[in-house]
Formats: C-alpha cells, sequence, structure tokens
C-alpha cells in the first residue's frame, strides 16, 4: 500500500491550518466563481460552464488521460519519491535495508540498457514452464503458479472479506482472463469498439513477433486468443449484473465446486494458488465456470498454451525491453485511453517503485523528511472530531436513547488511519537486485499474493494498512 501519499496530503492540510490561523489577513477566492467559462451557456453544457476556466488554465497533458487536483498532488509526491529513490540508489546501503531495496527497484529499473539487452529473456522461466504442460492437470496448475507471480489468466483468484462475515477473509473465485477487460468490447459493434478489436488483434500479433514467432503464426496465434477471450466474455456476467452483492455471493463447499468444474480437481489444485485446508470458497459467477469447464474440454492443449504465453507477456511487457513497452503502451494507453506520449522513463520508474515497495519508501520519507509530531497533532485532532460527535449524539432529541447506544458504540470503533501505520508490513523477505527489473517485479508480486493468500480464514485486521 502506498503510504506517503497520506502523508503528504495530512500534512499539507496541517500545515494549511496552522498558515490560515496565523494569518493576520486572508484572500479568499471563491474557485466555484473563478474556475467558470461564462462563454459557455450552461442551459446547454453545464460542466464546461461550471469547470472550463479551469480547464483552460490546466490543459490534460499528452503524457496524461486526465488533470485535477489529484493530479497535481500525485505529481508532488512523484518528484518527492524520486529524490527518494535516487539518494538511495546512490547509498551503497547495506544488502535488505530499505534504501538497499528501493535504490536497487530503482536503478533495475532505470538500467534501459540491460533491460533492452535482455529483451523478454526475463520471462524464459515462465515461458518454458507454459511450454511444459502436457495435460489439463498441468494447464491448470500452471494457471495458478502464473496467479502467484501477477498475470492473471483465464479467472480471478483472491483472499479478501467476506461479505456477509465481516470479521474473516474469505476464499474468492471470480469470471475473469479478458486482456480487453470488460465484457462488452468483444461484443459491441459501434464504430469505436470495432476498431478497438481490430486494433487489439494487430497488438497480440505484434507482440508474439516480438517474441520470435514470424507473421503467419502470430496471426494465427492472435485470432485464437481472440476467439479464446470472446468465449470467455459470452460467459461472463454484463457490467450491471455484477452490480447484485447478492447474486454475486455464492459460498459453497469445495466439493460442490467441483461438480460445477469436474475437469478442474480443486482439492489438488487450491494448493498451487497456496491455499491449504480450504472449507468454502464464494464463487462469483457459477456460470462463468460451468462455460471455462467445457472450454478445457472444447480447446486444445497448444491453444491454451498460446493464450498463457499471452496473458504472461501482456502483463509484464512494461517491464521488458522499449519495443514490448512501446508496443504495450501503444495499444493500452494510446488507442484505449487517448493518451498520446509515454511519460518519462524516470516518472515510470518511480510509480513502479512505489507501487511495488511504497510501504518502504514511506519508513524512508518519515525518517527523513516528515515534521516530529504531525501524526500525534493529527490524531489529535481526529479524536476531539469524535469526541465532539459524541457529544452532539448524546444530545440529540429525535434519537432513542438504545439508538444512541449503539450509534456511540459504532462511533467508538472507527479505527483512526492518519500519516502511516503502527506498524509496517514486514518486506524483509522480499530479494531486490540492480540487474533485473522485471523480476524484482515479479518478486515483490509473488511477495504480496502470498501476504493476500495467508489471511485466509484468519480475521480481519482493522488495524492493518
Amino acid at each position: 500500500m502506498k503510504i506517503h501519499p497520506k502523508i503528504i496530503v495530512t500534512c499539507a492540510l496541517f500545515a494549511l491550518t496552522v498558515s490560515c490561523t496565523n494569518s493576520k489577513k486572508t484572500t479568499f477566492f471563491d474557485p466555484l466563481l473563478t474556475n467558470r467559462d461564462t462563454t459557455v451557456s450552461p442551459s446547454e453544457d453545464f460542466f464546461s460552464y461550471a469547470n472550463g476556466g479551469w480547464f483552460k488554465k490546466n490543459p490534460i497533458k499528452s503524457t496524461e488521460k486526465s488533470n485535477g487536483i489529484f493530479r497535481t498532488i500525485q505529481d508532488t509526491i512523484n518528484n518527492q519519491v524520486k529524490s527518494i529513490c535516487e539518494l538511495s540508489a546512490k547509498a551503497n546501503a547495506k544488502t535488505g535495508s530499505n534504501k538497499q531495496k528501493i535504490g536497487d527497484f530503482y536503478a533495475s529499473g532505470m538500467d534501459s540498457v540491460t533491460i533492452n539487452k535482455n529483451g523478454y529473456s526475463p520471462l524464459k522461466k515462465q515461458l518454458a514452464t507454459i511450454d511444459g504442460i502436457k495435460n489439463t492437470t498441468d494447464l491448470v496448475d500452471a494457471v495458478a503458479y502464473l496467479h502467484t507471480i501477477g498475470a492473471d489468466p483465464m479467472l480471478n483468484f483472491y483472499v479478501s472479506q467476506d461479505d456477509k462475515i465481516s470479521s474473516k477473509h474469505a476464499l474468492f473465485l471470480q469470471q475473469g482472463g479478458l486482456g480487453l477487460g470488460e465484457r462488452e468490447y468483444y461484443f459491441n459493434n459501434d464504430i469505436e469498439t470495432k476498431k478497438i478489436r481490430a486494433e487489439y488483434l494487430k497488438h497480440i500479433q505484434a507482440t508474439f513477433q516480438l517474441i520470435g514467432l514470424d507473421a503467419n503464426l502470430a496471426q494465427l496465434n492472435a485470432l485464437k486468443i481472440v476467439q479464446i477471450e470472446t468465449e470467455l466474455a459470452k460467459n461472463s456476467r454484463k457490467m450491471e449484473a455484477l452490480r447484485d452483492p447478492i447474486k454475486n455471493y455464492n459460498k459453497m463447499s469445495i466439493a460442490k465446486l467441483n461438480v460445477i468444474t469436474p475437469s478442474i480437481n480443486w482439492i489438488a489444485t487450491l494448493p498451487k494458488f497456496k491455499i491449504t485446508k480450504a472449507d468454502s470458497i464464494i464463487v462469483g459467477q457459477p456460470e462463468f465456470f460451468k462455460g471455462l469447464n467445457a472450454m478445457l474440454k472444447s480447446y486444445t492443449i497448444t491453444d491454451w498454451k498460446t493464450y498463457l504465453k499471452w496473458n504472461l507477456v501482456n502483463n509484464f511487457a512494461n517491464y521488458l525491453s522499449a519495443d514490448f513497452e512501446n508496443q504495450n503502451f501503444k495499444f493500452y494507453s494510446t488507442t484505449l485511453s487517448g493518451v498520446k506520449k509515454q511519460k518519462p522513463r524516470w516518472k515510470r520508474v518511480v510509480q513502479q517503485t512505489d507501487n511495488s515497495l511504497g510501504e518502504l519508501i514511506g519508513q524512508v520519507y518519515i525518517d527523513e523528511y516528515l515534521p516530529k509530531g504531525a501524526k500525534e497533532k493529527l490524531l489529535e485532532i481526529g479524536n476531539n472530531i469524535r469526541d465532539v460527535y459524541a457529544d452532539h449524539i448524546k444530545k440529540l432529541d429525535w434519537m432513542s436513547e438504545p439508538t444512541k447506544i449503539k450509534a456511540l458504540q459504532k462511533l467508538s470503533k472507527i479505527v483512526m488511519k492518519v500519516g502511516y501505520p503502527d506498524k509496517w508490513k514486514d518486506l524483509s523477505e522480499i530479494t531486490i537486485n540492480k540487474l533485473n527489473y522485471c523480476q524484482n517485479v515479479i518478486e515483490v508480486n509473488k511477495f504480496f499474493y502470498q501476504f493476500m493468500t495467508n489471511k485466509y480464514g484468519k480475521e480481519v485486521d482493522r488495524n492493518q494498512w
């Protein structure tokens, strides 16, 4: 979890409060008035009328798909994180220390010469595992393995808070496996969606050519992958159907899940997903898995191996050589999101270092940049607000006494999460080196996957960030 954004925002609010309190004279500008575009009729385009002035002064950058206050905050954060990364990379820190991991992760991402020289070789071990698949059991085992390192083929599998027993962590199985993310990309027939599908096909073909296939075989592979993903999408529920929490909560025994998918022995498969002694699982969309079971029979092992290779390379393209990263950007950022230019490499690597090792960066930030006492002051403010709110509830004349008791009990259970955690996650098991950017990402993914699955069957820790 990224910690420092909270640190920076809360400290900024604290500083703002102090500065406003100490200021003798404050000039106030009403943002609702100063950011209007009065050349636009509010009856014709109220959004542009209300916000057009701000957008004229703050146009969306060619490297971004949006703009706003959170983008401004993120830019500030990125510059501060960059400073931590660069200083950590030069620190010659002790192996295993926070600064060593931050610095080496950042350095490995900035070493474009080595990354380009390596091409897609960081994934050759995983590609060899896929090549070794001989039957359905091997296939499902490979799917499980790929999930543990950060890929997401065929389905979604995770541990999270049980929607009906909020004190417990449960096991979830849901529809997934789509390279386009959403079901409707595979079926809508408007001009824009048809264009996206055509570009997606080209993107898959180009990616296969980058791992050494000739154009004809790469095209055949692309067609097969789109066929498989389209059938996965056909078996998937529409977005509106996914909004029903009751219909998407189907808790069942592992034995019942085996009945739905007889081609998958879940008792033998779950340990491959790093889950042992599972007694139940929440299946979001049972019909998806019935359809998936049929697909395991209707498509050949060769077809599925092709699909797994695509999913693997597609998920890790941004950590491979420039030709993979540029191809990935061309489709997912430009075609799908309209972003015209890549961010500078340092921004991309800073963001990934932050995403991967944010808690370590947060610890360095606190030690070296955060004013002493800031967290305690903010906690004091938060607790004072809670006390005033409790007093307000007690004095309500329209609320019954039993209801007040319940309201106060609920208020008392609020966990004040301000600035940074009282207890940090232990990331000591993660090994980071300067020489392999993609492998560093995989190592972090493996750690956090294991961290997630270790929660299965345990009480929810409400103090954990």
